[in-house]
């Protein structure tokens, strides 16, 4: 099966869906070539849902760079005399959203190695980093307490989370992290009956009626049940990091005296250490594969520091991933970009715009770019699907719900190794029941397809290792890889008048341009009986073919100088 021989296949498939054609966008393109394969609706606005940290997370790459990490400076004031601290110990926050409890022990042993052994201050935190309120949920919708409704915090600690694990064989529950900030009510009731149905969990709300919230447990849960945990938004992500540290130094009989307050580091402060997070590429695979809301809205966030200066607000963030990603594609007015991760419904985008972004990440970054979106079947969001399919292990991708919208991005390979980006958008109705079935279809349907991949593609992606200095400096390094690409949407369904021919190599060029050309003028030539391709390349080539000889191509090229352009030429790809 030839890909460009069987575009009808997709359009069956999308005609022959539930879903109404109109709530349906989509763009498929060859990544090495740019080569447009299929294209519906592109044009069309739609809510992004979670496919939008695709467009966050390229923005923090092109900023920060694979090898970025978090740093959290740790400083006091007093002298320390004996092993004891005469002061306070001051944390300068600076929005790692991947602190959280295993990194404790590390910052223990950091504050032991420094001679402290007794803390007889307070632990002063600076949150100055971020000004964005102190509202502890999104309230997006009716569940506010859960974890992907956490907002940041300059001083993120586990996410914002607090959990609380109920073993069923003894019908005990317990805080995971002993957290006086708020109470653990259990009332559930453990029965001997199977692990299954209502008897698999328990029930759970937060009650913050009071001044000291309560999370509250509840139903019937089966004493044959595993573990279960219960994570919710209910402490303070400062506080939960204070008792944290107690108890880390407790365990190394050390000891912190003093309370948590909350306030600038004043300039004479020593410094001890800094504390980083883990690199940039492995907290994108998590915001990608695992679709973290709380990782997305902490890189929007220090994207607005990084480029506008601290304190970062959502206003610089948006501002921030807008410029980067304007630098390299084209975002046109009606995409709108909200908080950076998705969970929101004035975010807007176009499968167009998604589309190019895939593109210029891919030519820019390669396959180590690609490899931190979800791997179908093996991990992340995609870990359960694809299993036995034709694109098991060979689509790297985003995925993005919400009520009504069902959205998929990133790339799928086919069996001859030919990578194409991939986004399918569907805003309706009937995304519950019928959006992800189309999507596996379309995508098993493209890994099946056996068209080779492009040879002596001038358009080859930079090298997966770190960017040289220079590069990382300017994000409109590497003309070529960078290049805005600005295909425009097709009227027609598809391309139906792409060779099918993996061989050809011949193409009779008959205009170059700095706009896409409008779909009258392509129309004009399909209606004279050619196949006609728009080639990006520093512009866009207009060009008839393929044929698979040179003798085949001049044996054409008069007659389309006739009718098109006397100046017409023949090319190779």
């Amino acid at each position: 099966v030839w890909l460009f021989a069987t575009p009808s296949s997709i359009k069956s498939l999308i005609q022959n869906s539930p879903i109404p054609p109109q709530d349906i966008s989509l763009s498929i393109v060859e990544t090495e070539t740019n080569r447009v394969v299929a294209s519906h609706n592109a044009n069309t606005v739609r809510k992004p849902a979670s496919v939008s940290k695709v467009m966050t997370t390229y923005a923090a790459l092109l900023q920060f760079g694979f090898g970025y990490r978090w740093e959290t400076g740790f400083y006091h004031t007093g002298r320390i005399k004996h092993g004891i601290l005469e002061g306070d110990l001051y944390i300068k926050a600076s929005g790692d959203p991947t602190l959280d409890t295993e990194d404790m022990e590390s910052i223990a042993e950091k504050l032991e190695q420094q001679g402290i052994r007794e803390i007889r201050g307070d632990l002063v935190i600076d949150r100055s980093h971020f000004s964005i309120g102190d509202s502890a949920s999104a309230h997006f919708d009716a569940y506010p307490h859960d974890p992907y409704n956490a907002m940041p915090d300059a001083l993120m600690f586990n996410e914002r989370t607090s959990t609380v694990c109920i073993t069923p064989s003894s019908g005990v529950s317990e805080k995971e992290l002993e957290d006086p900030s708020y109470r653990l009510i259990d009332e559930i009731r453990y029965v001997n009956r199977a692990c299954r149905g209502k008897y698999a969990w328990a029930g759970s709300r937060v009650d913050t009626s009071e001044r000291t919230p309560k999370l509250i447990l509840s139903g019937e849960l089966s004493r044959h049940c595993k573990e279960r945990k219960v994570c919710k938004v209910i402490s303070k992500p400062y506080k939960a990091f204070y008792y944290a540290m107690k108890e880390a130094l407790y365990v190394r009989d050390m000891r912190l005296s003093g309370e948590v307050k909350l306030r600038a580091v004043p300039k004479d402060v020593s410094k001890l250490f800094i504390h980083t997070s883990d690199t940039l590429e492995t907290i994108l695979s998590t915001t990608s594969k695992e679709s973290n809301n709380v990782y997305a809205r902490h890189l929007l966030l220090e994207l607005g520091a990084a480029r506008y200066g601290a304190p970062a607000t959502i206003e610089k963030g948006r501002k921030a991933v807008r410029a980067l990603i304007e630098q390299q594609v084209r975002c046109e007015s009606r995409c709108e970009i909200d908080n950076g991760s998705g969970l929101s419904r004035s975010s807007l985008v176009t499968a167009r715009t998604l589309g190019e972004v895939l593109q210029s990440a891919y030519h820019r970054y390669g396959r180590r770019w690609m490899e931190t979106f979800s791997i179908a079947g093996v991990d992340g969001t995609l870990k359960k699907q694809f299993r036995g399919d034709a694109a098991y292990q060979k689509a790297w991708m985003k995925t993005g719900t919400l009520n009504r919208v069902k959205n998929i991005s990133g790339y799928v390979e086919n069996k001859e190794g030919n990578l194409y980006s991939v986004v399918i958008l569907i805003n309706s109705k009937k995304t519950r029941k019928y959006a992800f079935k189309l999507q596996k279809e379309i995508i098993n349907w493209l890994a099946e397809t056996e068209r080779a991949p492009a040879k002596n593609s001038d358009l080859q992606p930079i090298a997966s290792g770190e960017p040289k200095d220079d590069q990382s400096k300017s994000v409109q390094s590497n003309k070529v890889a960078s290049s805005k690409i600005h295909p425009k949407d097709v009227k027609a369904l598809f391309y139906d008048d792409f060779y099918d021919n993996g061989k050809a190599q011949y193409y009779v060029q008959v205009n170059a341009l700095s706009q896409y050309p409008t779909d009258l003028y392509l129309e004009r030539i399909r209606q004279q009986g050619y196949r006609v391709e728009v080639f990006f390349n520093k512009g866009y080539k207009v060009q008839i073919g393929g044929y698979q000889s040179e003798k085949a191509a001049r044996r054409a090229l008069p007659g389309i100088r006739r009718k098109f352009n006397h100046r017409a030429f023949i090319v190779t790809r």
